[in-house]
């Protein structure tokens, strides 16, 4: 993440991989985990990494976190036994027929994967800093 809120992304991944940031992260779990998920899945609205409005700030972020994890776990709530069993469709490319449960088992993984690491940065941050 640029401070002006455009995202510093390239394709393939430099190697070796530069660390990234907390904003990198939250943003990384925000739109390609979450808000593409839900607007293929759960009628959320269109979501890109080459469109998304980035956050510039903490509570700006966490506000589109929340939001977008709201649609996600309501989406995954109302899935029934029959919708858990179905393919999930072009939409996630070589997976396509796979079953939605398995979607749904990877996007929470890939959460809770995402959070820690944000979770650690910040712990490092908070105890390898100097209060003044």
């Amino acid at each position: 993440m640029r401070r002006d809120g455009s995202i510093d992304f390239a394709y393939p991944p430099p190697e070796p991989a530069p660390f990234t940031t907390i904003a990198w992260r939250l943003a990384h779990v925000i739109v390609g985990v979450l808000a593409v998920r839900n607007y293929s899945h759960f009628g959320g609205p269109e979501a890109s990494y080459e469109t998304w409005p980035y956050a510039t700030d903490a509570a700006t972020a966490l506000s589109q976190l929340d939001d977008a994890y709201a649609r996600w776990i309501a989406g995954a709530r109302g899935l029934s036994e029959e919708d858990l069993d179905r393919p999930i469709g072009p939409a996630e490319g070589p997976w396509a027929e796979y079953p939605m449960s398995m979607l749904v088992l990877h996007i929470n993984r890939e959460v809770i994967h995402h959070g820690a690491e944000i979770a650690c940065i910040r712990d490092l941050y908070v105890h390898s800093t100097h209060r003044r």
